[in-house]
């Protein structure tokens, strides 16, 4: 099984050698790296060429939003397989992508999705500010804000397909809305990895200043609404769910 992960990046010279080094070292070998620059002007398209050999495609040119780098990295991708890995983010061992197949090849599934920690990105010592664990999905839960970690999710080429790419008409909340849609399907079939998969890097686009908090719970209401899921409770419900984020790192071992 041929596993294809997309980073997209854009002035992404602080950490995307951590990333590279994140899924070079990785023990599973069937991997296609692929990266999708948005035109970066800082060095790292100079650092992501400095691996050539370590990745399988690189592009590089202006484009409409991170969604639309996914899009074009899910068009390249020939893998069985598709994830993502953020170019501020880093896998916490170097058996996550091996524990995916595996999940995949024993529950014949269509998605395998995990759990993330959230760390400071101030020096080589990160601490940890929270902890995104999931579950078991069951039908119903997504009215009640419930979602997984994105940066977690992998799927078959062929839920792609069948049900579409992420639609680019969001610019914060492309990745809900399409959890959304996949999600209410019984035909596609979900598997819950329990273990910490992403290290991910706080302060990403969403929670980057007060008007994008705004815009992404706008977003998340009309894609609530589009895929006709509940109403303005579940958003509510879906920003009150990361409180006890917070709450359980007094519990939180970080394990391989």
């Amino acid at each position: 099984m041929k596993v294809s992960i997309i980073t997209a990046t854009y002035n992404s010279a602080r950490s995307i050698q951590r990333a590279i080094d994140s899924v070079a070292m990785q023990d599973y070998t069937d991997i296609e790296h692929i990266i999708i620059d948005g035109g970066s002007t800082d060095e790292t398209l100079e650092i992501v060429n400095k691996n050539n050999g370590r990745i399988a495609k690189i592009i590089s040119e202006k484009d409409n939003g991170i969604y639309n780098a996914l899009n074009k990295g899910i068009k390249l991708a020939t893998g069985d397989v598709i994830g993502f890995l953020n170019s501020d983010d880093t896998f916490t061992n170097p058996h996550v992508i091996s524990r995916v197949v595996n999940m995949f090849n024993i529950k014949k599934t269509d998605i395998v999705y995990g759990n993330i920690v959230y760390q400071s990105k101030d020096g080589d010592i990160r601490k940890t500010i929270r902890y995104w664990k999931s579950n078991v999905y069951n039908p119903g839960c997504l009215r009640f804000g419930w979602m997984p970690p994105h940066p977690t999710l992998y799927c078959k080429r062929e839920v792609y397909e069948k049900y579409g790419l992420y639609n680019e008409d969001f610019k914060i909340s492309s990745d809900y809305e399409f959890i959304l849609r996949i999600f209410q399907i019984p035909e596609v079939s979900k598997a819950f990895l329990p273990t910490i998969m992403v290290k991910m890097e706080i302060g990403g686009v969403s929670n980057r200043s007060l008007k994008n908090i705004l815009r992404k719970s706008m977003e998340d209401y009309k894609a609530i609404k589009i895929n006709k899921i509940g109403g303005l409770q579940t958003v509510l419900m879906k920003n009150l769910r990361k409180i006890n984020q917070f709450n359980t790192l007094k519990n939180y071992k970080l394990r391989c």
